[in-house]
């Protein structure tokens, strides 16, 4: 039996028109109804999240790996609030999160009523679109719930936000059906053949054009500009750059010497990262990078063939280079022994993905939208709920105890696999030229500590390792590759952070020896 509120009714109704089979949902009891029929319909799967941050970033996860739309579904008031962050990095990533919050009905907003805020616009920007539903009285007031969902639902790789105002009592689960609804059909065009030999020629017909693959793809990119130096010669006259954000800074400020970008996106949205952009073209961006490298393979280009050589010098260094026991020796272990088939690696910003684009060889997930540490583990974690493959996370120990509540959840199963990369601090600040002038750089700034995992993994039931040596790291990591389980692993490596930042600065400094 469905609840007897209509709006939550055609909502319910259409989210399964349109194709959402997640649902990521969270405690509250004005939003009870509407989890109610959630968890009525055999065509969605619920997923019981507490803390509504890391529900957010759950609903990413399995988003991103799913490539389909995921609902988020919180109560009303500060709950709301609480998603912010994952949607706002899925705004980013171009990510189908669907946020759907219970309120309270327009009259009793801002009346010291519990647990009541303007919740219509609360996500701002960082949606596509939201709409507040009525609460239908007649086939017109349906009419329009019915067509303000249908509007939301066929957006496509944005978050969206659908506010459902229910007016008490709450608790009717007396509908036999749903309502057969009317469901409005968006086709979304791939690119056309003329525009994807249109982009192919001017790519070819440049005398130095450069192909740029942001997030999910990464290269040494970072190492191959350092070695390039000042050569004017590696300098790109057309740059096109398809795919998420770039980490490296360093390679930015380079790009942006270019004379112009073409950037290719799913949105068709003005991203003028490299400060050089000239045209955008709405389309699927893997598909034109994987054109234009079949070009390339039938007409070699110089240019392409210089930084290709670049590019397998920088390789060659980072596979040969062995640094001292750090994080950085670390990730070489562990990407020396995950390899890229059937897993699903997801790294953690700061220090962690800058390592990652130092040793993977292999797509890899990052929240690179926005940039923030938290929910990191909470992706992950979302991503392993609904994939087959193991779903390793490499965190740093600051990313990991912010989000902390990602491993308090019941779905999670043997395939979820944490490398926590524990020094102490926030170690990406040892990093920054000039704040070891701040006294306070250790403690108020990089929030230094001296917190293990262990008890987090025992509370969970996360079976946990430690290592704290180039040995026990290479049986820690085994372990984590290869042992057969029920339950999510964790291996927490300890550093110093004053070691990861010197194997750091003598890796780049090798470059040019």
């Amino acid at each position: 039996m469905y609840s007897n509120k209509e709006n939550v009714n055609i909502l319910t109704s259409l989210l399964v028109a349109h194709g959402v089979r997640h649902a990521v949902v969270c405690p509250g009891s004005r939003n009870a109804p509407i989890v109610h029929n959630l968890s009525e319909c055999a065509d969605i799967k619920c997923y019981p999240v507490t803390d509504e941050r890391s529900a957010g970033f759950y609903a990413l996860g399995m988003a991103q790996c799913l490539n389909q739309p995921v609902a988020v579904c919180v109560t009303s008031g500060t709950a709301l609030l609480n998603v912010a962050p994952a949607v706002a990095e899925a705004y980013y990533q171009h990510q189908s999160l669907v946020v759907i919050s219970a309120d309270r009905p327009q009259q009793w907003i801002d009346q010291l009523d519990g647990q009541t805020l303007p919740q219509s616009d609360a996500l701002g920007r960082f949606v596509r679109k939201a709409v507040t539903l009525p609460e239908p009285h007649d086939d017109e007031s349906r009419w329009y719930c019915n067509r303000l969902v249908n509007e939301v639902l066929v957006v496509r790789h944005a978050p969206v936000h659908i506010n459902v105002p229910i007016s008490e009592p709450l608790f009717g689960f007396n509908v036999a059906e749903l309502p057969v609804e009317r469901k409005i059909e968006c086709q979304w065009a791939d690119i056309s053949s003329i525009t994807l030999n249109h982009v192919a020629r001017m790519f070819m017909q440049a005398k130095r054009p450069l192909l740029i693959c942001g997030q999910p793809l990464n290269a040494n990119y970072d190492e191959a500009v350092v070695l390039a130096g000042d050569d004017e010669r590696y300098v790109p006259d057309f740059v096109l750059y398809t795919g998420g954000s770039i980490v490296s800074k360093r390679l930015k400020r380079f790009l942006r010497k270019a004379k112009e970008t073409w950037v290719v996106n799913e949105t068709g949205e003005v991203t003028d990262t490299l400060m050089n952009l000239t045209n955008v073209i709405q389309g699927d961006g893997e598909m034109v990078a994987d054109y234009v490298r079949f070009m390339l393979e039938q007409q070699p280009h110089p240019f392409v063939q210089l930084w290709q050589e670049l590019l397998a010098r920088a390789r060659r260094h980072s596979e040969a280079y062995q640094p001292a026991y750090s994080q950085m020796a670390v990730v070489r272990c562990f990407e020396q022994g995950v390899g890229a088939d059937d897993v699903v690696v997801h790294y953690a910003n700061s220090s962690a993905i800058r390592l990652a684009n130092i040793y993977a060889r292999h797509p890899i997930y990052c929240n690179r939208g926005v940039n923030g540490i938290e929910g990191s583990l909470s992706t992950a974690a979302g991503c392993s709920v609904v994939a087959d493959a193991k779903v390793y996370c490499v965190i740093g120990d600051l990313s990991f105890f912010y989000d902390q509540n990602a491993l308090w959840n019941q779905h999670l199963h043997g395939n979820l696999r944490v490398l926590l990369l524990n020094n102490g601090k926030g170690g990406i600040f040892n990093m920054l030229r000039g704040l070891e002038q701040s006294g306070v750089r250790d403690t108020l700034v990089a929030a230094q500590h001296s917190t293990s995992a262990e008890g987090v993994c025992q509370q969970n039931g996360v079976l946990y390792q430690r290592a704290a040596d180039m040995g026990a790291v290479q049986q820690g990591i085994s372990w984590l590759l290869h042992t057969d389980s029920e339950r999510p692993l964790l291996l927490e490596v300890m550093t110093s952070a004053d070691d990861d930042e010197q194997a750091m600065r003598d890796y780049y400094r090798s470059l040019s020896i």
